[in-house]
């Protein structure tokens, strides 16, 4: 395989502006609309050509958010950082910025829609 195995990823939302806001201020990035046929659905930032997926935060009737045992990770300078953010924007801190050894550094938060996602930084 060429690439990583990870090509894209879906986070499952059920009051669309209030998950989006805790995004954006979370992660200090903005969301951008990707009009699809019966569903709501805001993408994070994309390039090409680098390193890593996309996603996005979706509505969608019938699926619900949270309790899902899918775990995405959102690479950050230092997660410490993006973990302070999240109880100001609503979501909550399920275990603070702890070492993973030689590969960084992990806080796992929960959004405001229920959701467990993790913030990986180096340092």
């Amino acid at each position: 395989m060429a690439h990583n195995p990870v090509g894209w990823f879906e986070i499952y939302v059920q009051d669309m502006a209030r998950a989006k806001a805790f995004y954006e201020k979370t992660l200090a990035v903005e969301l951008s609309e990707l009009k699809m046929p019966g569903l709501e659905m805001w993408t994070f930032p994309m390039q090409e050509n680098v390193q890593g997926a996309s996603g996005a935060i979706v509505k969608m009737d019938g699926i619900p958010s949270g309790g899902n045992s899918t775990m995405v990770y959102f690479s950050c300078e230092d997660c410490a950082v993006e973990e302070a953010r999240v109880a100001q924007n609503g979501g909550s801190v399920f275990k603070e910025k702890f070492s993973i050894g030689e590969h960084g550094f992990i806080s796992l938060v929960t959004d405001t829609e229920g959701n467990m996602i993790g913030l990986h930084s180096r340092k």
